[in-house]
């Protein structure tokens, strides 16, 4: 029987590395993130400046991976299955630039943040950063492995971290009311606790790239079959 599409010789090869090339991507903007999120904890203003200062490797890798894209999109001209998983590629790729976009954001806000006295115990937050961090790697081990069960794990943990940014922001705006000397901090928290929200939504949109590649259909739209909305 003939395959459902002819393999172009050392295609898989170059497949492999950029799946390679991504995983590297997606643990720098995951570990910036962390970063970003401890040094809001510890009020470490030399670890958050640090991630700031790290944003270009970030931006280099996202060039990088572009190219090679391009590359095996003009000169191997894949059909089927490796056609999806190079497209899905870019947008990957795109959604992990914007994950250390985001790192960055956090960092910013926390370095705005110390220079206040401490609004409240930082719990959720940090929890936050768990939920979104998890998806995140979830999502590129499912991409690696083309595993939409793990994609669609990742999309029904995107409820938790909605429910938790919704908690932050009732508990801060009640602060705010009580103590509007304090607004700008508590404002920079509920920043912090979007651009984690966000994080986890472009953790989502690599995981429905991984149900495109494998079953070719788009489900970004279509909560039934386990896209966000």
């Amino acid at each position: 029987m003939e395959p459902a599409y002819r393999i172009v010789p050392h295609l898989q090869d170059e497949l492999d590395q950029l799946k390679a090339r991504l995983l590297v991507m997606g643990g720098e903007a995951e570990e910036r993130v962390r970063a970003a999120v401890r040094a809001l904890v510890e009020r470490n203003r030399e670890l958050a400046e640090r991630v700031l200062e790290d944003d270009d490797l970030i931006n280099d890798l996202d060039l990088e991976i572009d190219e090679r894209c391009f590359k095996l999109l003009a000169l191997r001209q894949p059909v089927a299955t490796d056609l999806r998983v190079i497209v899905a590629g870019v947008k990957i790729n795109s959604n992990l630039e914007r994950v250390g976009d985001f790192a960055v954001n956090i960092a910013e806000a926390a370095l705005r943040y110390m220079e206040h006295p401490p609004v409240k115990p930082l719990i959720d937050i940090p929890r936050m950063a768990d939920i979104a961090q998890g998806m995140l790697r979830d999502a590129l081990d499912a991409y690696v492995a083309l595993d939409t069960a793990r994609a669609r794990a990742v999309l029904g943990r995107d409820d938790a971290l909605d429910a938790l940014k919704g908690q932050v922001f009732r508990e801060l705006l009640s602060f705010i009311l009580e103590n509007p000397a304090k607004t700008e901090p508590a404002l920079d928290l509920i920043l912090i606790s979007r651009h984690l929200e966000r994080i986890g939504d472009h953790a989502t949109n690599i995981a429905e790239e991984v149900i495109f590649i494998v079953s070719g259909r788009d489900v970004r739209h279509h909560a039934q079959e386990g896209g966000a909305d």
